[in-house]
């Protein structure tokens, strides 16, 4: 989860909400990714949708069987569907997200029985960094009453 967090803090520091993903297979990083959705102007640029891609091609394959994806804040329901689409084993989860949860605060798409593949989940792995860091953020944002780009 730290290098999770090390790519948020890559996402706050070019204004982005700061969210890192990692993804592992044994004990070798594959896949690392941080939200750049505005930069590139591209929503689908989240840190779990650019980790997978970046796992993707590393190992060769659209299945990443195997593999434990470490993230800041619990997946959207877009990332959620990628990860199970990808086949990825675990996911570890730094904080929830109460609005567009969908690994367990809103919905569940990484155990749902309509699926034919299930995620293991493990929760609040550095939680206290993975939301302050988010909170920071929007605090800032606040401030400077730049959030019309976010909502």
């Amino acid at each position: 989860m730290k290098l999770a967090y090390e790519e948020a803090k890559k996402a706050f520091e070019i204004g982005e909400v700061p969210v890192g993903a990692v993804i592992v297979k044994g004990n070798k990083v594959v896949g690392r990714g941080y939200n750049v959705k505005e930069s590139s102007k591209d929503p689908t640029a989240h840190a779990e949708m650019m980790a997978i891609r970046q796992a993707s091609r590393t190992l060769g394959g659209w299945r990443l069987i195997g593999c434990t994806m470490y993230v800041t804040l619990e997946p959207c329901p877009m990332c959620a569907g990628a990860i199970v689409n990808s086949r990825i084993d675990r996911i570890v989860i730094g904080t929830r997200d109460s609005r567009m949860g969908a690994c367990g605060s809103n919905l569940n798409l990484l155990q749902n029985s309509f699926s034919n593949h299930r995620v293991e989940i493990k929760w609040d792995i550095m939680k206290t960094e993975c939301s302050g860091i988010l909170s920071e953020f929007f605090k800032i944002l606040r401030e400077t009453k730049n959030m019309r780009n976010y909502f």
